[in-house]
């Protein structure tokens, strides 16, 4: 790692409180984040951080709000090492609904809860070439920050534990559950390109029900952010299907958004012993981003009657989302009972504005409906936990349980102008420009149940030694069965040091929308200045067939952790977690396969105006190894405190295995390869493989002072043209925020990427003729530095 002289200053910064400062006399301990007692990875009820066999992480509201951002995925990936979310451009639905990825893996290879209950997925398919191409996880971003209590991250695999998809790790969201206080937030702020202005005002409040402990707590809170564009003239060679030489035609950065969302939790006891708990959000956000700009003089795409200048398509995205969860709780013939009943539902609409259906000429409309998306998962579950004593030094938790589980997933079709050829046949393309809609051969409603069962064991089987076997035997459908199973130990040889470590196996079935989605996209391919129109077909459908495709089957993985827990001093904590993680018949999406010969295949099945095509296939095998290190020390003050986090994460996958490509893609003159080295270069090197996050808190009468420091590691991208293969360098970003305290106000004004720090710059190869100066998979965006205010009440 190179350190430069602005972390030596940000670190002397961080110091110089704590040398001029008077610290102050001992005191008894006091509670810390260590002492926080998790819900997330263990069954036993009064486990703490620090007890605990499994690394995690206590994501607090403080941490949350400790930058400009309004988006939960973003404040996490700024707490978090080993976190990745970066900001895609132009990558249709995926520049609106964005994935995070935990420890360099899939981000559907992390398992999402909200108080412990599992969270439906988006019902959006990233198939564009982002990182996360291919996955369908979870949208962070439509849980409100405002509901937040904390967030429990679990780093180890715990699909014995939970199920399918935690083979990453675990995000546990617990919610504000108070029967009373609250707060309401105004915030504003804007990049110092001057846009991407962002608003939003936030609430949250309790009320006490009945005289038993009951409460209902409420949260909202809503917003608009204005686009970015970071996008440069075009300088390539003039020709008709491209901008005017100095034109600046693309629309390169953020999305516009407009968002509103509401919780609320609620507890109401029925006895000493039995209470009713429930939970619920919904939330909307209109989001529009941008497509490829379609010149005046492109005979196939634009209708000069419409528009003269050519034209840039907007996608207009409509995510929709409400989950709801009821449940009866309590105690009886010795046994904790949990019956939930848990509903999720997303729904994603697409509308193309600004374009045309250039077949249907000059008669053509410019907005389309173009069809929707839709996930509804129904989960219920029983639950039951008791404590027995075997003769150990402490009593024995077991717990199990059953889940029934029913998945829904649909594609509608869009309006038929958003799709049909008109009355001029090819090569003048079909359908709405920048996005057609969905066929009525692509629409379906798909649906799937599972059943699990699983048993878990947990006990402190002497003063220093605990251990914890969990197993989990699951049924589905449509691919049939999974047995997963966890074994996990801790061992303290002293109260300053203790010995931790996990051997779990794991799965993640395949999502219904990876088994059916289909349909037709606009794609960039790296180093190649035009796009293609590529459709992603079924698996299981016969041209993916003809294609070499096969019916997608369960990754399984097996995964290994050994940590150390160390507390060498009164309020300083570190731990070191190495981990591995091994991961078989890894669902991918396939290579673009391009070319002449696969535009005659398809034509030839009678599929007009497509370029390429690709599929998802259960073809590669990946070993992710690292290294987490994270630690913290507070110092108390005579006249404040002053706390210090940082974090490291080092995580390298690599491709194991690559299925032989199938005959089908060397027959027939297509020598196509299934999964090529672009494919490759995004899964092994497209996102940092080293991060480290040094934050520093100086708490000063009536003043808070922040001071953050990330250094993102290099990544890569490889092209299918090698000639163009680029590493971006490691970058180092400051945040500083201060804080006026007055009562119940507080009055923030602060700035993200206060040293305007961008990534590298493309080469031109990979630039589109000069026009995206940066990549998109940069870990931290390409805005630059990010202004803020924000003014709170508390009660």
């Amino acid at each position: 790692m190179k350190w430069n002289p602005l972390l030596v200053a940000i670190a002397a910064a961080l110091a110089a409180p704590v040398a001029s400062a008077q610290v102050a006399p001992p005191a008894e301990r006091e509670a810390t984040t260590l002492d926080q007692v998790i819900v997330t990875g263990t069954r036993v009820a009064d486990r703490t951080v620090a007890e605990s066999t499994s690394p995690i992480d206590i994501i607090t509201p403080e941490a949350l709000a400790a930058t400009g951002t309004t988006e939960l995925a973003t404040a996490l990936s700024r707490a978090l090492p080993s976190l990745n979310f970066p900001r895609p451009a132009i990558t249709d639905g995926t520049s609106a609904i964005r994935p995070a990825q935990l420890r360099g893996m899939a981000p559907d290879q992390v398992l999402v809860l909200v108080n412990g209950k599992r969270r439906h997925v988006t019902a959006l398919l990233n198939v564009n070439g982002s990182q996360g191409r291919g996955s369908s996880p979870v949208d962070l971003n439509a849980i409100p920050v405002s509901a937040i209590e904390r967030v429990e991250v679990l780093r180890d695999g715990a699909s014995a534990q939970y199920g399918s998809d935690a083979i990453a790790g675990v995000v546990n969201v617990v919610l504000k559950g108070s029967a009373s206080g609250g707060s309401v937030t105004a915030s504003a702020g804007q990049y110092s390109a001057g846009d991407g202005e962002q608003y939003q005002l936030a609430g949250d409040g309790g009320l006490a029900i009945g005289d038993r402990g009951g409460f209902l707590h409420l949260a909202a809170q809503l917003g608009e952010q204005d686009p970015t564009n970071r996008a440069r003239p075009f300088a390539g060679t003039p020709a008709p299907t491209q901008p005017e030489p100095g034109q600046k035609a693309f629309v390169y950065g953020d999305p516009e958004v407009e968002h509103w969302g509401l919780s609320l939790n609620t507890v109401v006891p029925l006895t000493d012993t039995w209470e009713l708990y429930g939970f619920g959000m919904m939330s909307e956000r209109d989001i529009t981003s941008f497509a490829f700009f379609r010149a005046p003089g492109n005979p196939n795409q634009n209708v000069p009657e419409i528009y003269p200048d050519g034209f840039l398509p907007r996608i207009n995205n409509i995510a929709d989302d409400r989950s709801i969860v009821a449940g009866l709780r309590g105690d009886a013939g010795g046994w904790t009972w949990d019956l939930s009943y848990n509903y999720g539902f997303n729904h994603l609409e697409f509308f193309t504005r600004n374009t045309l259906n250039a077949s249907l000429g000059a008669n053509s409309p410019t907005s389309f409906d173009a069809g929707a998306l839709e996930v509804t998962q129904n989960i219920v579950n029983l639950d039951a936990s008791r404590q027995f004593d075997w003769g150990l030094a402490y009593p024995v938790n077991l717990a199990f349980g059953a889940e029934y589980r029913e998945e829904k997933w649909n594609q509608s079709p869009g309006e038929p102008d958003s799709w049909r050829q008109g009355p001029i046949p090819p090569p003048v393309a079909a359908g709405a420009q920048g996005f057609p809609g969905f066929r009525p051969g692509d629409a379906g409603h798909h649906e799937r149940d599972s059943h699990a069962v699983y048993v878990d064991l947990e006990a402190n089987l002497t003063d220093r030694l605990s251990a914890g076997a969990a197993a989990r035997h699951e049924d589905y459908s449509d691919f049939g069965s999974q047995t997963s199973g966890k074994l996990s130990a801790r061992y303290e040889f002293s109260p300053e040091v203790a010995l931790r470590g996990t051997v779990a196996s794991g799965f993640r079935a395949p999502s219904l929308s990876q088994q059916n989605f289909q349909t037709t996209s606009t794609t960039y391919i790296p180093g190649v200045p035009t796009p293609f129109e590529i459709r992603t077909f079924p698996a299981a459908g016969g041209i993916a067939r003809a294609l070499g495709a096969e019916p997608l089957q369960a990754e399984e993985s097996l995964s290994y952790s050994l940590g150390l827990v160390l507390q060498p001093a009164e309020r300083l904590y570190v731990t070191v977690d190495a981990y591995e993680i091994e991961v078989d018949d890894r669902i991918v999406l396939s290579s673009n396969l391009t070319g002449d010969a696969v535009r005659e295949f398809l034509e030839a099945r009678g599929i007009f105006g497509v370029t390429g095509g690709r599929y998802f296939t259960n073809a590669v095998d990946t070993r992710t190894r690292g290294v987490d290190v994270v630690g913290s020390y507070s110092w108390p003050l005579a006249n404040g405190s002053f706390d210090l986090t940082a974090g490291y994460n080092y995580s390298k996958t690599e491709i194991t295995r690559v299925a032989p490509n199938p005959p089908e893609l060397e027959s027939g003159g297509l020598d196509l390869e299934r999964l090529d080295r672009a494919e490759r270069g995004r899964i092994e090197r497209g996102y940092p493989r080293d991060k480290f996050v040094l934050n520093g808190t100086w708490n000063l009468g009536d003043w808070t002072l922040l001071a953050g420091a990330t250094r993102y590691g290099s990544f890569q991208t490889t092209p299918s043209n090698a000639a163009n293969d680029q590493t971006y360098g490691a970058k180092w970003l400051v945040d500083l925020a201060a804080t006026y305290h007055l009562g119940g106000w507080a009055f923030t004004l602060g700035g993200d990427n206060v040293f305007n720090e961008y990534p590298d710059e493309n080469i031109f190869g990979n630039s589109t003729n000069g026009q995206f100066p940066y990549n998109s998979a940069s870990p931290f965006g390409f805005n630059g530095a990010y202004v803020y205010g924000r003014i709170s009440y508390r009660w």
